[in-house]
């Protein structure tokens, strides 16, 4: 039996982690509104302006995934594109409709967050809602979580709409291999 205590160590102390890393922190940021982070590969926020573009580089994000669709009201995605080039970080802007969620949104999405130099990546719309849909998303089709892990992160970083938790599992089963 002695034998099986250290492993039991290692095993417990290992699932301890993997808890402890995908707790999700919240933080008051100047100019980004729901801004919560996991890890030190992602944070999901809501709207953010361009004059906090510089304060997402010098935290150490390599890109701003932008998900708001230019008519949104106080979306600058113009603003925040030109910010981005001057602060050296790398700006993506995937329009996403979340009253009318569409599959190749999340295409461009996966592919752009798997892109070599775009993580860790700041991802954000207007409340962090679609936000934590495709980070939801990313989370069961590339690392490979379940379900109920991706899904209770993806609550605690601002998922609060039914309509896209089901969109997200619709996508998820649709391209799961």
């Amino acid at each position: 039996m002695k034998p099986l205590l250290p492993i039991l160590a290692v095993v417990t102390f290992t699932f301890s982690l993997a808890d402890a890393q995908s707790q999700v922190k919240k933080s008051a940021i100047p100019g980004i509104t729901n801004f919560s982070q996991v890890e030190t590969t992602v944070a999901c926020a809501g709207a953010t302006t361009p004059g906090s573009v510089a304060g997402i580089k010098k935290m150490g994000f390599a890109s701003i995934i932008n998900l708001r669709l230019a008519t949104e009201a106080g979306a600058d995605i113009d603003g925040e594109a030109a910010a981005a080039k001057a602060a050296g970080i790398n700006f993506v802007h995937i329009p996403f409709n979340g009253s009318a969620p569409d599959p190749a949104v999340a295409d461009q999405f996966i592919k752009t967050i798997t892109e070599p130099g775009n993580q860790p990546a700041f991802i954000h719309c207007a409340s962090g809602n679609r936000a934590a849909a495709m980070w939801l998303i990313k989370r069961v089709l590339i690392d490979k979580w379940d379900n109920d892990r991706a899904a209770e992160e993806a609550t605690q970083l601002g998922l609060t709409s039914s309509a896209l938790k089901t969109f997200a599992f619709d996508y998820i089963q649709a391209h799961k291999k």
